[in-house]
């Protein structure tokens, strides 16, 4: 059984080796090789140099440097992408992951814990395991209670009666109202201002004014102690 192998340049080229390093290198990154591909590709060069013209020891130094280099820079990198997912545990994220069919779904949650495994990080949320990869946005604390404070108004004020149909018996809904809004902080306040419609925080405050004359009209009606008679006298009074 003879056995043909391709010849470049006068050397004999290593197509099983060069196409089972190329199977590993694309299984792994289409777009760069990794260290061991690279280890590889150099094994293959040294046992298939030509004995005529080798190789020389300053190249295969060169060679060994970058090798080197590379390994290096992915040590490097594995270590910042350990320290940053660690950084990540206890705080709440977003996760943008793209389903097999084309589909992008977002999941909001805090991260429990992480986990390294064959040197890829996932990220615990909700009980489910994430690619680093898929990481869109670390959610500020501050941001994510103002958000909640902002839905948590919307939904007060959006109980509230409207300017017409309001009645004194009213009064301590408005006024619960108006201290939950005292009650936020300047951070959130502001965050009410841009991001939430001017008309809830209007609402409010229109009907602040109402009850103000409602109100006045009924201490006005105490004060006058009954209706007086065309001959002088107060109702109830005798003549």
């Amino acid at each position: 059984m003879a056995i043909i192998q391709a010849v470049q340049d006068g050397k004999v080229v290593d197509t099983s080796a060069s196409t089972q390093s190329l199977s590993s290198t694309t299984s792994k990154d289409n777009s760069s090789l990794d260290k061991e591909a690279f280890l590889q590709l150099l094994v293959a060069q040294m046992k298939y140099q030509d004995p005529l013209e080798p190789t020389s020891n300053t190249e295969y130094i060169s060679q060994l440097a970058t090798f080197s280099s590379l390994e290096e820079m992915q040590n490097l990198n594995s270590t910042m992408e350990a320290s940053q997912a660690t950084n990540l545990v206890g705080k709440t994220v977003i996760m943008k992951v793209t389903q097999a069919s084309g589909e992008t779904t977002y999941v909001t949650g805090q991260v429990d814990y992480i986990v390294r495994e064959n040197g890829n990080t996932y990220l615990s949320v909700n009980n489910g395991l994430y690619s680093l990869d898929d990481l869109d946005t670390v959610v500020n604390e501050e941001y994510l209670e103002a958000t909640n404070a902002a839905t948590a108004f919307q939904y007060v004020i959006a109980k509230l009666p409207t300017v017409k149909q309001l009645t004194v018996s009213d009064k301590d809904r408005v006024e619960a109202a108006r201290e939950f809004y005292e009650s936020l902080t300047d951070y959130q306040k502001q965050y009410i201002a841009n991001n939430v419609d001017s008309s809830y925080l209007e609402k409010l405050e229109a009907l602040e004014e109402e009850l103000k004359v409602l109100l006045g009209n009924t201490d006005t009606d105490n004060n006058n102690g009954g209706d007086t008679d065309t001959d002088g006298t107060t109702s109830g009074e005798t003549a």
